[in-house]
C-alpha cells in the first residue's frame, strides 16, 4: 500500500469516526467505538480494500496520532476532533500556563470579538507548542499563532483535557486570554 492511498484511506476514516458513521452504514457506541470488521467491511464496500494489518499500519504510522485501537484490535475510534456527540473519555488535566492555537489571518477580527469556540467540534484545539500551532494555522490562509493563557484559565475555573495523541481541548476561550502580538 503506497502513501498516497494510506493518506487517502486515513483522511477517510478520519471522516468516519470522527463526523459521518452513517457514511458507510456502521454505528459508534457513546465513547466513540466502533467495529473493526464493520469498519473494514463498510470502508471495502466504498472501494477502498484494505486488510486488517493494513488499518494497523495507518493507525501505527498516522503522524497525528488520530486514531486509537481497543486492547484485542476489535474496535477502533478516533482520539479526538468529533464533530458528533461521544465521549472519548477524556480526563481532565491540568494544562500548562501557555498554550497556543493556530488559526488563519482572516479570523482575527471574529476571535477578538468572540474569543475561540469549537465550531464545528467539541472542543477548542490547542497545542502544546508554536511549531504544531503554526502548521495548523497554514492550512486556514496566512498563519496566526495565539498564546492563551491556559494556566489562568484554568485557576479561573475553565476545564482543560488533553487528549490521547497530545491535542489540548477545552470548551471555549474567551479573548480576555488570548494574547494578540
Amino acid at each position: 500500500m503506497d502513501d498516497n492511498y494510506k493518506r487517502k484511506v486515513s483522511k477517510f476514516i478520519s471522516l468516519i469516526l470522527r463526523h459521518d458513521p452513517s457514511a458507510i452504514n456502521i454505528s459508534l457506541d457513546k465513547n466513540g467505538w466502533a467495529d473493526v470488521d464493520g469498519l473494514l467491511k463498510g470502508i471495502g464496500n466504498k472501494g477502498y480494500k484494505i486488510t486488517l494489518d493494513d488499518l494497523k499500519t495507518i493507525v501505527s504510522e498516522d503522524e497525528k496520532s488520530r486514531y486509537s485501537f481497543s486492547d484485542d484490535f476489535t474496535k477502533i475510534r478516533a482520539n479526538q476532533g468529533h464533530s458528533i456527540d461521544v465521549d472519548v473519555e477524556l480526563r481532565k488535566t491540568q494544562p500548562p500556563e501557555y498554550l497556543f492555537h493556530g488559526t488563519g489571518e482572516k479570523s482575527l477580527e471574529s476571535i477578538k470579538q468572540s474569543g475561540l469556540k469549537p465550531m464545528s467540534r467539541l472542543y477548542v484545539h490547542l497545542s502544546k507548542d508554536t511549531e504544531t500551532a503554526l502548521k495548523v494555522g497554514q492550512r486556514h490562509g496566512k498563519p496566526v499563532v495565539l498564546k492563551i493563557a491556559s494556566g489562568e484559565m484554568s485557576k479561573n475555573g475553565f476545564d482543560f483535557y488533553l487528549s490521547e495523541n497530545n491535542v489540548w481541548l477545552t470548551e471555549k476561550v474567551p479573548p480576555a486570554y488570548i494574547k494578540f502580538e
